[in-house]
């Protein structure tokens, strides 16, 4: 399969396991019921829009071994998610580095199990 495909499949699965889990964490646990669902839904997709393809296609050639890409890509794209967070929905930035934290490390895990790409 090429490359580009698995990151087309990839982007899909993020965006839409990291907007469900955006929308869990702000309306059931957060319970900011004034954050429009719309609002929400945007936020979850610019945030994995704007960081999975520096994580694909910028940061491999960067660092090309695996623990340290993963590690070094990951907390890239928790702390410019974390900013869109911030930024997007007006929440502390302790609130937005967590919510980033959660979302990208469920959308890890489930990708690892899920996608195996």
């Amino acid at each position: 399969m090429l490359y580009e495909y698995k990151f087309l499949i990839s982007l899909l699965f993020t965006i839409f396991i990291e907007i469900i889990t955006l929308l869990v964490i702000i309306k059931y646990f957060l319970k900011k019921e004034k954050i429009k669902n719309t609002l929400l839904l945007f936020t979850g997709f610019l945030c994995s829009f704007a960081t999975l393809p520096y994580l694909w296609f910028i940061i491999p050639l960067i660092v090309q071994t695996r623990l340290p890409y993963i590690l070094i890509g990951e907390a890239f794209v928790i702390l410019i998610e974390s900013f869109i967070i911030f930024f997007m929905l007006k929440l502390n930035y302790k609130k937005s580095i967590i919510i980033s934290f959660i979302c990208n490390l469920i959308s890890f895990l489930l990708g690892l199990l899920l996608l195996n790409i």
